[in-house]
């Protein structure tokens, strides 16, 4: 297989994460572009790992030796953009390779040439400036008591405030109606025999909010159908697991225009 052919569907990526990270296109293929002509010209090689993880390692020395200097977002913009711009350069930089582009630990650790346990702490400092930065009103749709008390001490620990805990459909659509939460974290099977997602389906008709499921049921989401839930938790869940979602579904969300 040719380099094109191994690099090829993996550029469109690099160039995401650059464009994230130094916040503008223009600049973001700047580097891109450099990374790849220093291929060419056989002046860097990729180092012998998987073609992607090679290729994102690649853009990070040709980044580092341009004396690359990272863009800062201004105070009020609340753009994905801003956010991602307001985190520290380091921190930024393992949280968008591995929320952003899907990298494991490891492999974010061989691209920025650091410690899997550096990694994991650069990730936890930057989760930590996002829910500084997102602390926001939670509506919890669960109808177990045990389990809604434990997302709910979760979403405390992270800074949030719990609007309310609904237990059937149309309790949380009346929740979310009375006090618009901007975050909504839901389960599929509730008290009543109704359906989180018919209450979630009826929330987003009006409203633009991030939604994670957490339910014991997900190939009732996972069905090949469009759409399909960005942020899914499978029951027994991790607190861990629950919390980097929460900060994740936060920071990616873009507000969007709602049919009237």
């Amino acid at each position: 297989m040719s380099l094109v052919q191994q690099l090829g569907p993996h550029l469109p990526f690099l160039r995401r994460y650059a464009r994230a990270l130094t916040g503008t296109q223009k600049s973001g293929d700047t580097y891109v572009k450099a990374a790849l002509q220093a291929l060419a010209s056989g002046t860097h090689e990729l180092d012998s790992m998987p073609p992607r993880v090679a290729l994102y390692r690649l853009f990070q020395i040709i980044w580092g030796q341009t004396g690359a200097r990272l863009e800062t977002a201004p105070d009020s913009g609340s753009s994905i953009a801003d956010r991602v711009l307001r985190i520290p350069p380091q921190h930024r930089q393992a949280f968008l390779l591995t929320a952003l582009e899907g990298f494991t630990i490891d492999e974010a650790s061989q691209i920025l040439a650091q410690s899997p346990e550096n990694v994991r702490e650069l990730i936890a400092r930057a989760q930590a400036d996002i829910e500084n930065e997102l602390a926001t009103d939670v509506l919890i749709i669960e109808d177990e008591p045990v389990i809604a008390a434990d997302i709910e001490a979760l979403v405390l620990d992270l800074g949030h405030r719990v609007t309310a805990v609904a237990t059937t459909r149309s309790e949380a659509v009346a929740a979310f109606r009375r006090n618009r939460p901007g975050l909504v974290l839901a389960d599929i099977q509730l008290a009543d025999g109704s359906s989180g997602i018919d209450a979630v389906n009826d929330i987003l008709r009006g409203a633009s909010v991030p939604v994670i499921f957490i339910t014991a049921f997900p190939e009732r989401l996972l069905t090949g159908e469009k759409p399909e839930p960005a942020f899914l938790i499978t029951k027994p869940f991790q607190p861990e697991t629950v919390k980097a979602a929460i900060g994740q579904a936060l920071f990616f969300h873009e507000e969007r225009p709602v049919a009237a």
